[in-house]
């Protein structure tokens, strides 16, 4: 989750001054419009006993998304995880639960035993020693896996690969050729196994969004992911608008906003440090209160959709309430930025996800 906060001035100024003729038309929209959540954390807060409401009511989470218009569940993916979670075995079992709920399965594959993001990139512990030319095979051989047992509709190759993945070998900044070398060889072997499947690539932020998409312009995938938290990526919402605009335009690609999130309060429902708590941290037109982190996500929708470029959102950290308890120090840093409230109980944001 840790991001890059360079300045996006460049690409706000290709936005206002590239000549429209000469750019391709808009990819004709034939997918259909991503409103999606990650429910990662949703096997392992379940299997410790937490149960979900909607209206007071005890109801199965990925069931009251549904209701609400939600099409799509996010999924991250580990190689090897120490503790088995959000490894191959509770991933596919949780992806089959989706599925069988009628909505897409979405999956996040972090070649990693652990946290991917910008400033962390390890290799999974058994590929540790591989030469670059075994590791490129190995690559190959676990998304062939992946594919065969999930098959997802939606597949990240890495999760916010900024400055590449599997470091070092397939450090962008340094071993750009290595990294577009293993990005090829995921996507050639996602390719051969679906012809449906869609392939996204992941920039964690919108600063350096521009520099990451000029270097995989080669790479065969379908859609721009990017992460906005206001945290992190800043409050301008027409500087998140420029990028999708000027991504979607230069690539011919369809973007899709694939982490954001907001608080709907700056409580605390367990000892667990959170994220998010102060007012400078949000969007001073969108309070932490239940109504401001519907109004906020409402218009992230908004903004993708008025894009001829949009295509979609997914919440992060949907599920994360404070799950250990209120005492609980190793609990969730994110349960004032779910879509439960401090009952377990829906929150109005959930409205957002419907389909006008």
């Amino acid at each position: 989750m840790k991001k890059f906060l360079i300045a996006l001035l460049s690409v706000t100024l290709f936005s206002c001054s590239s000549d429209s003729n000469s750019n391709p038309e808009p990819p004709v929209n034939t997918d259909v419009f991503i409103r999606g959540a990650d429910m990662s954390y949703l096997p392992l807060i379940e299997s410790e006993g937490t149960v979900y409401k909607h209206n007071g009511t005890n109801q199965d989470p990925i069931i009251t998304l549904k209701n609400a218009g939600c099409n799509a569940i996010r999924i991250r993916l580990w190689q090897n995880p120490s503790d088995g979670h959000s490894g191959m075995a509770e991933v596919k079992t949780f992806a089959q639960r989706v599925k069988a709920a009628g909505l897409k399965v979405w999956l996040t594959v972090h070649y990693s035993d652990t946290w991917a993001d910008p400033a962390h990139q390890t290799k999974p512990i058994a590929w540790q020693s591989l030469t670059f030319s075994n590791l490129k095979t190995a690559v190959t051989d676990y998304t062939n896996l992946v594919m065969t047992e999930i098959n997802p509709d939606i597949i990240q190759i890495g999760n916010e690969t900024n400055d590449g993945m599997l470091w070092p070998e397939g450090k962008l900044s340094t071993n750009e050729s290595q990294y577009l070398e293993l990005v090829s060889a995921a996507s050639a072997a996602i390719r051969s196994k679906s012809t449906t499947t869609k392939i996204m690539l992941h920039h964690g932020g919108l600063s350096g969004s521009d520099w990451f998409f000029s270097k995989v312009a080669n790479i065969d995938y379908d859609y721009i992911g990017l992460s906005y938290y206001p945290i992190w990526h800043g409050t301008s919402l027409v500087t998140l608008q420029n990028t999708i605009n000027t991504l979607g335009q230069l690539y011919n690609k369809k973007v899709i906003i694939a982490e954001t999130a907001y608080a709907f309060t700056f409580d605390y429902n367990d000892y667990t440090n959170n994220i998010i708590g102060l007012p400078s941290q949000i969007l001073p037109a969108f309070p932490a209160t239940p109504t401001g982190q519907k109004g906020f996500l409402s218009t992230i929708k908004n903004t993708i959709t008025q894009s001829n470029y949009g295509l979609g959102f997914c919440y992060w950290g949907s599920e994360w309430v404070a799950f250990r308890g209120p005492t609980s120090t190793n609990g969730s840093s994110w349960e004032n930025q779910a879509l439960w409230d401090f009952n377990n109980n829906s929150l109005p944001a959930l409205e957002v996800f419907n389909a006008e």
